[in-house]
């Protein structure tokens, strides 16, 4: 069973179209990377799901039942933008408020439990508004996770953290999904992170799903290269680029050779011609970069 199951979704506001058939599959226990631009469709999408909005057609089905399902509904926890707290009540009096607003019996308990999966356990006393940004994400992941949901909605709640409030949320997330058993669909433009820890991808681009993928199917879509830099660049580039295929200079000012070609070929040849390699690498792309490159194979 999936935990979300998508077909031919489309949501109109007006005149524009926000989403146009998008298509999405969420396997149950993935930490599913939601990827595209600004005004892709990403956001609608999640609302859909969540049921903060409703669509113009499609089906969303969730745990393989329908999304207006009330027992579905139970098994969802949210974050969309930022968690609705009082900035002058604590962290503990505000997970309160929200554990009677979901009519929990054991809230005490409840909420001791939620915030010690989120490394929150030490702050409870701290205000609201006293908290950092990452605290604060974290307050909110903890808030949608009153009720032991199964399946985590998250937009965006990696940006704006610093080094140290990334670690802790990646480590938050994969222990959530890991131990806990919990879905998470997260969506970011910080895909170096989103890499560490995503476990299934969905790219979506004008409204619809450009491509669904598994981190080990990215791994093996992912270009190998050899990069290299020299005294010459321009001279070397041009005689690379008349022996292999596809060869070009990334922003840091190295060589890139895509083709299967040994690193010891590629510096025997530029030896020949009279050129000596200076340093020397092989690599492969990242999420970053495949990425990239689908959105402008797309524009084409």
């Amino acid at each position: 069973m999936n935990a979300i199951e998508i077909k031919g979704l489309t949501k109109n506001f007006g005149q524009k179209q926000a989403l146009k058939g998008l298509d999405m599959t969420v396997p149950v226990g993935a930490i599913y990377g939601f990827i595209g631009e600004n005004g892709s469709g990403k956001s609608t999408t999640e609302k859909i799901i969540c049921g903060l909005l409703h669509q113009t057609d499609g089906s969303v089905k969730i745990f393989g039942r329908e999304q207006n399902d009330a027992d579905v509904r139970a098994k969802m926890g949210v974050l969309i933008e930022a968690p609705g707290c009082f900035p002058n009540y604590s962290v503990w009096n505000n997970m309160m408020l929200q554990a009677a607003n979901l009519g929990i019996t054991n809230a005490e308990q409840e909420v001791v439990k939620v915030l010690k999966m989120v490394r929150m356990e030490g702050a409870a006393s701290n205000k609201y508004k006293n908290c950092s940004l990452g605290m604060k994400q974290r307050i909110g992941i903890a808030m949608a996770l009153l009720g032991n949901p199964r399946l985590l909605v998250l937009d965006e709640p990696i940006n704006g953290l610093d080094a140290d409030g990334m670690r802790i949320m990646r480590e938050v997330l994969c222990d959530l999904a890991e131990n806990y058993g919990v879905t998470i669909i997260i969506s970011s433009h910080i895909l170096g992170e989103l890499e560490k820890i995503a476990t299934h991808y969905g790219i979506v681009r004008g409204g619809k799903m450009m491509a669904e993928m598994t981190a080990h199917e990215l791994e093996d879509s992912c270009r190998t290269y050899i990069a290299l830099q020299t005294k010459d660049m321009n001279r070397a580039k041009m005689l690379l680029g008349c022996k292999y295929s596809r060869v070009e200079e990334d922003e840091a000012r190295y060589i890139r050779v895509y083709d299967e070609a040994a690193p010891e070929e590629i510096v025997s040849y530029l030896y020949k011609e009279g050129i000596v390699v200076s340093e020397l690498s092989t690599d492969k792309i990242g999420l970053e970069e495949y990425y990239i490159d689908l959105m402008k194979e797309g524009r084409q």
